[in-house]
């Protein structure tokens, strides 16, 4: 297992919850009435909700900049770290970041704001909503260790949401490689759209693919499925069904999310 994400979760198997910040200034979706403090307080309250619930990790995320883009304008990065201080001495728990879906900002958010670990779309060449997906993870990773975060733990999404691989080798293979040349600290596998879940069938293919590195899912776990999913998986990613009626662009229902962990903690011990 990588040094990295041991050192950022400490646990078997640890239960990541999606923080989603309101749509951020210059997006179609921006609450210009509410402005930066309607997004402050959105995420302050799901925070406080995840915290309470025990759940082992957050990440902070721009869900709701859609349409998304492949190179993020600045000004949502810069929103994003703002939002991130007015909340830091609120975190308890290891926090990360992810920028849609942009691997450079995703890495120099994380060093701004001292984030723990990111995710995002570092490898492969994709056909996409947002057109054609090349990302660079050689530049990513250069990119973090001269802003010096050699411990920032990289997630690799490696089955990319919106879009499809127009690399014709099986997502095991795909796997495979990329923990050979691409050096990630965890692969996440996902489903093809937020709050889809991947197969059991590819969470297990890439298991088997790379055992000795951790593998997550990344969208669509839901309270029916966490017993099963953990059964292969490392850990999960989790948002959409922690939301009041399982919506994605709804706030954090507590209880739900506390009923999620109680299922969480019951799969550990299985």
């Amino acid at each position: 297992m990588s040094s990295n994400f041991a050192a950022v979760f400490g646990t078997v198997k640890p239960a990541i919850a999606m923080v989603h910040f309101g749509a951020l200034p210059g997006a179609p979706l921006y609450d210009r009435d509410g402005g930066l403090e309607a997004i402050v307080e959105g995420a302050r309250e799901d925070l406080a909700a995840l915290q309470a619930a025990g759940f082992d990790a957050v990440m902070f995320g721009n869900e709701n900049d859609r349409p998304y883009e492949l190179k993020v304008d600045p000004a949502s990065t810069a929103t994003m770290a703002y939002a991130i201080g007015q909340l830091r001495e609120e975190i308890t728990v290891p926090f990360g970041v992810n920028v849609l879906w942009d691997p450079m900002a995703t890495v120099a958010l994380a060093a701004a704001t001292g984030a723990a670990f990111v995710r995002e779309i570092f490898t492969g060449l994709h056909a996409s909503d947002m057109g054609l997906w090349a990302p660079d993870a050689g530049a990513a990773m250069r990119y973090r260790n001269r802003l010096g975060r050699h411990d920032l733990a990289l997630l690799y999404n490696i089955s990319a949401e919106f879009a499809h691989s127009l690399d014709d080798r099986s997502l095991a293979d795909r796997a495979r490689s990329t923990v050979f040349s691409s050096l990630p600290d965890a692969v996440l596998v996902s489903g093809q759209i937020t709050g889809e879940a991947a197969t059991l069938e590819a969470l297990e293919s890439v298991k088997r693919a790379v055992p000795d590195t951790p593998v997550l899912a990344n969208t669509g776990v839901k309270h029916e499925t966490v017993a099963e999913t953990f059964a292969i998986a490392d850990g999960c990613i989790v948002g959409s069904s922690l939301k009041q009626d399982g919506d994605t662009w709804k706030p954090v229902d507590l209880e739900r999310a506390a009923r999620f962990m109680d299922l969480v903690r019951r799969a550990r011990e299985a």
